[in-house]
């Protein structure tokens, strides 16, 4: 009897977490109760469900509570990444460079950086600065919480230089660590026709398909393949 007793309040305390969680209060936290970290994931959580408008009160809310710490000298190397990662959602892309580059002079092993700096100069045109800010992230922290994105990055940018088997190198990589992007596998599937490599491109574009049944670019892809 106490085991079943146990159980029930074991449950009933799990749904009780659940509807916290579900709780419009907490779904609209205000973004001055959250520290930076949680400000930036909980931005990055909004942003993907399209909720651009609060994602962008949570990003600012980092930003202006890391430029504070480092105003006062308690700054540390999240903090710089913190800061860099949100001017980068918010477009800011040269202060998340400039800042970013304060950052690594100040905690030079804080590689985190790297990434975020990296995707501001893809957005500036600055593919060469980019790709080394990618390359040595990716040599740095070969499982870093954005390794995948580093690599998709790779990709991109040799993919956009022409340079059609480094790119299929770099997005293997990117859909070896996050194997649930579409858009990724339909890039690769893509880099892989423009090489040639019909197979493989095949098997790419069939993955996205996979994903995503009404992915139209995939399906037509596949088509065209079938047809040669």
């Amino acid at each position: 009897m106490r085991t079943f007793h146990a159980a029930i309040a074991a449950l009933a305390f799990a749904l009780a977490i659940a509807a916290f969680c579900a709780s419009p209060a907490h779904a609209q936290a205000d973004p001055r109760s959250l520290g930076p970290a949680q400000n930036y994931f909980r931005g990055r959580e909004l942003e993907a469900t399209g909720l651009m408008a609060q994602a962008t009160a949570h990003y600012n809310e980092t930003v202006r509570v890391t430029l504070n710490e480092i105003s006062i000298g308690a700054a540390t190397g999240g903090t710089y990444t913190f800061l860099t990662r949100a001017l980068r959602r918010l477009g800011r892309h040269s202060e998340a460079i400039s800042w970013g580059q304060q950052g690594l002079r100040l905690f030079p092993s804080e590689y985190a950086i790297l990434d975020a700096m990296g995707q501001s100069y893809f957005f500036l045109g600055n593919f060469e600065q980019s790709l080394a800010h990618m390359e040595r992230y990716a040599s740095l922290m070969p499982n870093g919480d954005r390794i995948s994105m580093a690599y998709f990055f790779m990709g991109e940018i040799f993919r956009l230089q022409g340079r059609f088997h480094r790119a299929d190198i770099a997005y293997t990589q990117a859909v070896f660590f996050e194997p649930g992007m579409i858009l990724w596998w339909y890039r690769l599937g893509s880099v892989r026709e423009e090489a040639g490599d019909l197979e493989s491109a095949a098997r790419a574009y069939a993955r996205a398909v996979e994903l995503s049944p009404n992915h139209a670019g995939a399906r037509a892809a596949l088509a065209r393949i079938a047809g040669n």
